[in-house]
């Protein structure tokens, strides 16, 4: 299993300790023990994986962010983004993907060029906090939730300007995480 864009390590350890042959990788250090990949992921891609859950990074495609592109003229970025989203979504040779991204603006799906299958909330898996998110599905069934709770909180999108805010606002919720192993692993 191949986790693309992950520092925290939680998908990877939760296939790990499913017994599953797992490594992920980030432009950052990963944060847990886990086998980790420090540079481009697609460096390492054609290595055998049978599947991969990649959480290419948001920023300009998301509908958080859409009303940046008008006012910075940050068409560029997005369309750069939404190229290594699609290459991913169509990359060659692993059977199973999951495409991990928050609700994302027509301008990005049209490059993209295909709508999510799925919309999880972290609330469906333990956490008790709201942030829509969506999974792209090749060979994969959608996740069933596994632990829906209360004190349903907006805590991410809350979250103060500061030097780590997207760091943390890109943390998945450790419950996807298991949920994604225990069911697809």
């Amino acid at each position: 299993v191949f986790v693309f864009g992950e520092y925290s390590g939680r998908v990877c350890l939760a296939f790990l300790n499913k017994g599953h042959d797992a490594m992920s990788c980030d432009f950052l250090p990963t944060e847990a023990n886990v086998p980790h990949y420090q540079g481009d992921g697609f460096d390492v891609l054609d290595n055998g994986w049978d599947m991969l859950i990649a959480h290419p990074d948001c920023t300009r495609l998301c509908n958080s962010g859409v009303r940046w592109l008008h006012e910075r003229n940050l068409w560029t970025n997005m369309e750069a983004a939404a190229i290594v989203f699609k290459r991913l979504l169509n990359w060659p040779g692993i059977p199973r993907k999951c495409i991990e991204n928050p609700i994302p603006h027509k301008y990005a799906l049209k490059i993209i060029g295909r709508k999510y299958d799925q919309i999880i909330q972290p609330w469906q898996f333990g956490c008790p906090e709201t942030k829509a998110t969506c999974l792209w599905l090749e060979n994969l069934s959608k996740l069933k939730p596994t632990n829906i709770v209360s004190g349903r909180e907006g805590r991410i999108w809350k979250m103060p300007p500061s030097k780590n805010r997207p760091k943390l606002r890109s943390l998945i919720c450790q419950g996807h995480a298991d949920a994604m192993a225990a069911q697809w692993g």
